[in-house]
């Protein structure tokens, strides 16, 4: 128990270098090269995980976040490749940090970059030249469908926006691992939603979207996705149908 006493005064201290005393015994020289070492690991995963958000917020701020995130967040992650995320929950749902508002779905879009590069999914067992109209359409098991509030895809240090714009974007791991994004409308978003959600043909997702909208020719929006998803497949988006 004095051990684990030890221990968690240790991690307190580290967390929060500036408001809480370092545990006795411990000498100042090398309590300070942990410190150092804890603060620039955390910093080289939020660096090179979230540059855009770096650079808007300037070196002082994005400094000043990194600390709070690692004296405020409790992580419960042993994994260093899961702090992009936990600090993603950090922006998102901590009140009082007094950021731009269209930064936690900015932060959210560099996450999944590296999400999606280190995803570790199985290609399921498909035939790439099938129906898509008729069998059942297997996706990329390496795809984020996404539906942000803002445009975050244009968010740079010469554009900020000032209001909202809902913005559909699908990111894919494509055959040379190489992680894809792109712009899409709510209704490719819906189809790939549908499609998703459970193993069903082109027709039937597309037949369902045409009633949901109360198309005037449903035949012809039918016809669309199917195109649509032949297209996806030219893309790596679509695998092939089962």
């Amino acid at each position: 128990m004095a051990f684990q006493t030890f221990q968690h005064a240790f991690a307190r201290h580290l967390r929060d270098p500036q408001r809480t005393p370092r545990p006795p015994g411990v000498p100042a020289r090398g309590m300070a090269v942990y410190n150092e070492l804890v603060g620039n690991n955390l910093r080289s995963f939020l660096d090179s995980g979230f540059p855009v958000c770096r650079t808007i917020l300037g070196e002082t701020r994005w400094q000043r976040l990194a600390r709070r995130f690692l004296r405020d967040w409790p992580l419960r992650t042993p994994w260093f490749r899961e702090i992009p995320r936990e600090f993603v929950h950090f922006v998102t749902t901590t009140p009082g940090l007094r950021l731009p508002r269209w930064l936690p779905e900015l932060a959210h879009y560099e996450w999944v970059e590296l999400a999606a590069d280190i995803a570790d999914a199985a290609i399921p067992v498909h035939d790439p030249a099938g129906d898509l109209r008729s069998r059942p359409v297997v996706l990329n098991p390496v795809l984020f469908n996404l539906a942000y509030a803002w445009p975050v895809h244009r968010i740079g240090p010469d554009h900020r926006p000032r209001r909202p714009a809902a913005t559909h974007l699908l990111i894919h791991r494509d055959p040379e691992d190489i992680v894809r994004f792109s712009e899409i409308n709510p209704v490719t978003a819906r189809l790939l939603t549908l499609l998703a959600a459970s193993p069903q043909s082109g027709e039937a997702a597309s037949r369902q979207i045409a009633a949901e909208l109360q198309h005037a020719d449903p035949q012809r929006l039918v016809d669309f996705g199917v195109d649509l998803l032949n297209d996806l497949r030219r893309q790596g988006i679509v695998l092939g149908t089962v």
